[in-house]
């Protein structure tokens, strides 16, 4: 097979399909000056030629800026520099091969699995990712809610210690939207206790009329579930007797021990799995929660001999389904979510999937990155990558997860007024040292109170943004090679929307910072400076200014700052124009809806 547009080549098969037992998969002609990217969560640099990567999700704790070639979210999915896109549906763990081998060969391998593939081309990149989410499915339209500031740690302990969170934060006069509780909800142990799914009412007497209070104050609560039933949790012997756990090779529920415990791994992909799973969430929904966070998805521990029972009945081994499990898993909270409420949006975070986990409305994060300058800097690499695979709202744990012993102001207020300019505003860290602003001293406070408020200032922006990924998968963090494929290698900059040109700090004791610019004019967000672009621009960055430009011809919609997205509302508009005598002609159109329904038609664009 070979693919062209109109009389010209743009890339196609060397050998084709290769199929033998334990290998098969597919080569492809590379041609000598194409640059590839994609593949998923890797710190290996933007064009990804010449790499061999492993297929397999895979949790890499502490990570940071070294070079790192397997992680949680791995998909098979390639993007050329020639504009097009080879999506291999396959789930089973193998390897992508981008002429490291063989230079002029892309050979995907797999050790089992369906031997297809998809392919696409357009003639720009927003065409190109049009095309690839038509194929894959859309992200749903989050709620509004889901883009404010997320309260979150390793963990809550007590309800008590959430309501003191919620109250400081309104004290200190921070906006705030939901808070998200680790594993202490259903345990005062981090060992031994996951699998109870249910509220360690020792340390959460109340949990519903607390979930109720806080959802009066404009606060989701968001919980935190795992596919682990350890043998020692309060429903092991409930899950064996429901038929939920993967089997062994003689049938029985496979036990195996990791940090956690001797657990059983819930079977997602068998529906009568999927029913006791539900059975959960379904009573935590009644209760009020707000949001669902699955963790451990990748499975972080799948050994080989797992047997799975698959929809049909047939049985597939850990390595066939391994990196379908955070999709399944996914899909089946999705559709029971949908079934259940169809009139709300939901909200679903997870740190491993497959191609096509955004149609389940997935909100990935990069996982437990070290709390250090060198977790920071890859951020933008890897949320960029993602967003070209369709899975536009991965994010970090603002200020960093791992380790760190002493506070770092510097290095958390740049990771924090990045986090503005990201998808989805969650600091979250062990809590030997806060994750959340209220925490820290005046002086780190009076740096990002500012940041903060300009997130729900900018929100008619920001929710624009949302709604036009969910009509044409355009990411929210746009890679600059999208206008100027010089910039292909550019990991250190990004459009934010249309307008912002945004490059997150990520060294210490940085006061300016060079800005590869595209070409047009573009304006200082913080004091309106005006620039040429299409050249390397230095700009001041104290301590106070996350350098960020606006390119001209923007219209920037904003509103007054409020305490919670439950009071926003747009009935007072400010709207920017950055005006230019270069630019003759702009547009922009706003989407507004009541930021909760789930919409299934357009209900207001304003056109400017």
């Amino acid at each position: 097979m070979r693919f062209y547009r109109g009389t010209d080549y743009i890339g196609g098969e060397e050998r084709g399909l290769f199929n033998y037992d334990g290998l098969r998969g597919f080569r492809f002609a590379l041609q000598d000056d194409e640059k590839l990217l994609g593949t998923g969560e890797r710190v290996v640099g933007m064009d990804r030629r010449g790499e061999r990567l492993p297929l397999y999700n895979r949790a890499s704790y502490g990570y940071g800026d070294n070079r790192t070639e397997q992680m949680y979210y791995s998909v098979p999915v390639v993007m050329s520099s020639h504009k097009y896109m080879l999506v291999f549906d396959n789930s089973a763990s193998g390897w992508v091969d981008l002429g490291k081998s063989e230079s002029d060969v892309l050979q995907f391998e797999a050790s089992a699995g369906r031997t297809a593939y998809l392919f696409t081309a357009a003639d720009s990149f927003e065409d190109l990712l049009l095309n690839y989410v038509r194929m894959t499915g859309k992200q749903p339209l989050p709620p509004r809610w889901a883009l404010g500031n997320v309260a979150s740690r390793f963990g809550y302990r007590t309800e008590q210690e959430v309501r003191d969170t919620i109250g400081l934060f309104r004290e200190k006069q921070l906006p705030v939207d939901a808070i998200v509780l680790d594993l202490y909800w259903f345990g005062t142990e981090v060992k031994g206790t996951m699998g109870n799914l249910a509220w360690h009412k020792d340390s959460f007497p109340a949990p519903e009329k607390m979930i109720a209070d806080l959802k009066t104050d404009g606060v989701q609560t968001i919980l935190i579930t795992e596919p682990f039933v350890l043998t020692s949790s309060d429903r092991w012997q409930e899950a064996v007797e429901a038929n939920a756990l993967a089997k062994n090779l003689g049938g029985e529920d496979k036990r195996f021990d990791f940090y956690f415990g001797n657990t059983g791994l819930i079977d997602v992909f068998n529906p009568v799995a999927q029913d006791w799973f539900w059975s959960v969430y379904a009573g935590l929904k009644e209760q009020g929660v707000g949001g669902w966070w699955g963790d451990l998805g990748e499975p972080e521990v799948h050994p080989y001999d797992a047997i799975h029972t698959l929809a049909d009945g047939t049985k597939a081994s850990a390595d066939e389904v391994h990196n379908a499990y955070g999709h399944q898993w996914a899909a089946m909270l999705a559709e029971r979510l949908q079934q259940a409420d169809p009139d709300t949006r939901h909200f679903i975070m997870m740190r491993s999937g497959f191609a096509g986990s955004q149609r389940y409305g997935m909100v990935p994060w990069t996982g437990d990155v070290s709390r250090s300058w060198s977790g920071l800097k890859p951020q933008v690499e890897l949320s960029l990558q993602m967003g070209l695979t369709g899975l536009a709202w991965t994010h970090s744990d603002l200020g960093g997860f791992a380790g760190g012993e002493v506070f770092d102001q510097e290095m958390y207020v740049r990771w924090l007024q990045y986090g503005v300019f990201q998808p989805v505003f969650r600091p979250h860290a062990q809590d030997n040292i806060a994750p959340e602003p209220v925490f820290h001293d005046e002086r780190t406070i009076q740096l990002l109170r500012p940041y903060l408020n300009l997130r729900y200032q900018l929100l008619p922006y920001l929710y624009s943004m949302a709604f036009e990924n969910s009509q044409t998968g355009l990411p929210l963090m746009r890679p600059l090679f999208f206008d100027d494929l010089k910039q292909l290698e550019n990991a250190q900059s990004y459009m934010w929307g249309d307008a912002f040109l945004v490059t997150p700090v990520t060294a210490a004791g940085v006061s300016e910072v060079t800005v590869q610019a595209l070409a047009g004019i573009w304006f200082n967000f913080w004091n309106g400076t005006r620039y040429q672009g299409g050249q390397a621009l230095t700009l001041a960055s104290p301590i106070e200014q996350l350098p960020v430009l606006v390119k001209a011809g923007s219209f920037v919609p904003m509103v007054k700052a409020v305490a919670t997205t439950k009071d926003y509302s747009s009935a007072e508009l400010t709207l920017h124009y950055y005006h230019d005598v270069s630019v003759k002609n702009a547009a922009y159109q706003m989407y507004e809806d009541d930021g909760k329904t789930a919409a299934r038609t357009i209900k207001a664009c304003t056109n400017y």
